[in-house]
């Protein structure tokens, strides 16, 4: 039996954080190679360090990616502009590792199957406009708030990294209140001198930062944790190696569901633990938008070199208008479920993954989010 009553966290990352740096650059060698070369194959890994970033993988492609450059590029809109942040765009090392694709992988890809084995999961639910986790939409909007203060000067001390968590007490199933706010937010040396971050920093993320964003969600019992430390001057790279691929619980649901545990970033959508993921998160919102339950959870499953999925799963967690069994049927005859077919119907062989890299990949309602779209809740609500 499910609980009702509880308390449930989720946590997001800025776009400064070592590990979203890799995701972003990862993601933008994809962005570089689809522009020009829409069949490439992608499969980039970043690594990055104390004033070094390493970039390999597997890339298939006719056209050229001046790595150096885009890296820099990258650092650059993010913030890493300056040795204060303890990594530069002018200065840092970068390694070029990459090399071609695997022919046994390229041989079951190229005849339209799947491009490794593996499960993904999708999910809709009516806690937000969104139709996504109120946990985890509050913490990515409170880690864009704070890349938004900061690239706006309102609060000119803070640095690139920062981490937000958000911990949501549910009543009946649905949320109530939030129970507390963390804030980890690097900031400058000027800070310290001027005494700004201890005599008035903590009340400036407060009032301008969580107060803004978290709102009608607030009591007056809520706590508020943010650098709980004292300090955190030493950031990014430079206090933390970051990794493509590690943050698969922030890109996501903010752990509300289970993982398949295969990362998006970097990948071309072939790699069905991208575009998989995507179709599910479509597929499970258009079931919500349909009015055919209030959560959906989806999972699927592929074997390498196969177009169909080896299976099909929902669980609508006992709200379903009609059994979970219908809707698997429904879902199989109104869906494409192979990566030729999702592909297409999400239009996915296009140069729109950097902006995916950081703040989640779902809940998003900037253009070429096209697995967010409802499109097909009308059909599904009439075939039901």
């Amino acid at each position: 039996m499910e609980r009702h009553n509880y308390l449930f966290t989720s946590e997001s990352v800025t776009e400064g954080h070592p590990d979203k740096v890799c995701d972003q650059i990862s993601d933008g060698v994809l962005d570089a190679v689809l522009k020009s070369d829409p069949r490439g194959r992608v499969a980039c890994e970043t690594y990055v360090t104390m004033g070094l970033i390493i970039v390999g993988g597997e890339i298939t492609t006719n056209s050229f990616i001046h790595v150096h450059d885009l890296c820099r590029n990258i650092l650059k809109d993010i913030g890493y502009s300056d040795q204060k942040y303890g990594f530069d765009y002018h200065t840092c090392a970068i390694l070029n590792a990459i090399h071609a694709q695997s022919p046994d992988i390229a041989q079951g890809v190229d005849r339209g199957g799947a491009g490794d084995q593996g499960m993904m999961f999708g999910y809709a639910c009516r806690e937000t406009e969104e139709l996504m986790p109120l946990p985890i939409m509050l913490a990515h909007r409170l880690s864009l708030r704070l890349t938004e203060v900061r690239k706006k000067k309102i609060l000119g001390y803070l640095g690139p990294d920062g981490k937000s968590q958000v911990t949501v007490e549910y009543a009946g199933g649905r949320p109530k209140r939030v129970t507390n706010v963390v804030i980890a937010a690097q900031h400058t040396h000027e800070a310290v001198e001027k005494n700004a971050f201890f005599r008035k920093g903590r009340k400036d993320i407060i009032e301008k930062v969580i107060k803004p964003v978290v709102g009608d969600y607030l009591t007056k019992d809520t706590e508020f944790f943010i650098n709980q430390t004292g300090l955190f001057l030493v950031g990014g790279p430079q206090s933390d190696t970051g990794m493509t691929g590690r943050k698969i619980i922030v890109d996501t649901y903010g752990g509300s569901i289970p993982h398949g545990g295969g990362a998006f970033s970097g990948k071309d959508p072939t790699k069905v633990d991208r575009s998989a993921a995507y179709m599910m998160r479509y597929v499970a919102k258009n079931i919500v938008a349909a009015g055919l339950a209030e959560r959906c959870q989806l999972q699927i499953a592929y074997v390498i070199g196969r177009a169909e999925p080896v299976s099909v799963n929902v669980n609508t967690f006992g709200t379903g208008k009609v059994s979970d069994e219908r809707l698997v049927r429904l879902v199989r005859d109104n869906f494409d479920l192979t990566p030729v077919g999702i592909i297409k119907t999400l239009d996915l062989k296009k140069p729109i993954y950097r902006k995916t890299a950081a703040y989640g990949h779902f809940g998003r309602r900037e253009q070429g989010f096209t697995w967010e779209l409802t499109d097909k809740a009308k059909i599904l609500a009439r075939r039901a």
